[in-house]
């Protein structure tokens, strides 16, 4: 590698990370780029990872086959999860190494935030990540195939008790996944299970869902889940839950031993030794409108992880959407391939959408609401043409449309992990 290139380190390969990979001069920076994986995935399809609608290798993409397209010019990537960030010798300490670097850009994404409540994030299921999302598809699974052999009808009630809270579009796309196995699939493959025993109920803390949508998507969110047989409850603060029994703020409480938790997120953490940033509401990592770390020399912080107060349109910080974290990374590249910061970032905002099953989504664009069947179309063309790779997007083509015409699903398997011998270098740490 030569010596006369900056060395510029990418923490994450997620959209923002590719991205700023993609568009930076190569012959003006050397790349590393770090990541705890070595593949992309496609976060806003885990819930149908979950759910038993696509393979999960249909929305990942080898980091490494990205990388090689650039090799010859001295990007190579780091498996590693990192550690603690050294800003006055920069350095990066990841689990596995120490990498030393002239500029550093973060761009690890979120992971989920429990409020402090005690325990929770041993007793819920979550889906910030595709092992969470098979995690979560399992136990669906193992419960549908339990129950459908259980004799005891209290107890097989108490089997098919699926809780989810949070009203955001994860939370959404979740229960409606869920009500359409219910409503779909049950009688189909599971005819010893009577439909009616399955309860899916969702708990929002807020008075609508999807609260960051017009309040017509919201409307018609409502309409879809309850299409599908979930039971809506708002205005449902979380308190304490015990692993049975959640406690809410209003006194009330539900009955669950599976709980699905989509009702907050917050950034991924790294100590920093040196310099330190600043941090904004949900612990982001306050930018200037060129994506520099406020307090810190030669780093930059992207998408989810960031927080950018300068641009008037976002005062409060831009919303955290694979398109900002795009956006931001190819104005960023922009600027430091002319090594001077001349253009400041301005989100172009291009709607938001979610998904409650077939037939039934909600779009929100700059000028106009809609839902229903076309928007169901919108949704998937946009996720369809976002996932990387050829093969991932006709994979999950090929998916969605045997899914659509035959309610089938060669997917809903079970498939647990073995054991690891004892000498595994995992096993002896």
């Amino acid at each position: 590698m030569s010596k006369e290139k900056k060395h510029l380190v990418i923490i994450g390969g997620g959209f923002a990370g590719l991205n700023l990979l993609r568009k930076i001069d190569k012959s003006k920076y050397r790349v590393t780029v770090i990541d705890r994986n070595n593949f992309h995935s496609f976060p806003p399809l885990f819930y149908q990872v979950a759910s038993a609608g696509i393979d999960p290798a249909g929305i990942s993409y080898p980091l490494r086959r990205e990388v090689h397209h650039y090799m010859k010019d001295g990007v190579r990537f780091n498996l590693g999860t990192v550690k603690s960030i050294d800003t006055e010798n920069q350095r990066i300490v990841t689990d596995n190494e120490v990498i030393d670097y002239d500029l550093a850009v973060i761009a690890a994404g979120t992971t989920n935030n429990f409020f402090g409540i005690e325990n929770l994030q041993h007793l819920v299921y979550t889906l910030k990540s595709t092992g969470e999302a098979l995690t979560l598809r399992n136990e669906v699974l193992r419960r549908l195939e339990m129950a459908s052999i259980e004799p005891d009808d209290n107890k097989r009630r108490e089997m098919l008790r699926f809780v989810v809270v949070g009203g955001g579009p994860t939370g959404v796309e979740i229960a409606g996944a869920i009500g359409e196995m219910k409503r779909y699939i049950i009688d189909r493959e599971y005819p010893r299970i009577d439909k009616k025993e399955i309860s899916i109920t969702l708990i929002e803390g807020s008075d609508r869902l999807l609260g960051t949508m017009n309040q017509k998507s919201s409307e018609l969110a409502l309409k879809y889940l309850n299409n599908l047989m979930v039971d809506v409850e708002f205005g449902k603060i979380m308190k304490s839950y015990d692993g049975t029994t959640i406690e809410c703020g209003d006194g009330s409480q539900f009955t669950s031993s599976l709980v699905i938790w989509t009702a907050g997120v917050t950034t991924v953490s790294f100590d920093f030794d040196g310099q330190q940033p600043e941090y904004g509401r949900g612990r982001r990592i306050v930018v200037d409108s060129f994506n520099r770390v406020k307090g810190i020399n030669n780093v930059f912080a992207l998408g989810d992880i960031s927080i950018m107060t300068a641009d008037p349109q976002f005062n409060e910080g831009h919303p955290q959407l694979a398109q900002v974290a795009i956006q931001q990374a190819k104005n960023l590249a922009k600027n430091l391939n002319k090594e001077k910061f001349e253009s400041s970032f301005k989100y172009n905002d291009k709607g938001t959408m979610a998904t409650v099953g077939r037939n039934r989504a909600v779009v929100d664009l700059k000028h106009v609401c809609f839902g229903g069947f076309w928007a169901w179309m919108t949704w998937m063309f946009i996720h369809l043409i976002s996932i990387l790779g050829a093969r991932n997007r006709l994979t999950v083509l090929i998916n969605w449309i045997w899914s659509y015409f035959t309610y089938g699903s060669s997917l809903r398997m079970l498939f647990e992990a073995s054991k690891m011998p004892d000498n595994t270098p995992q096993n002896k740490q």
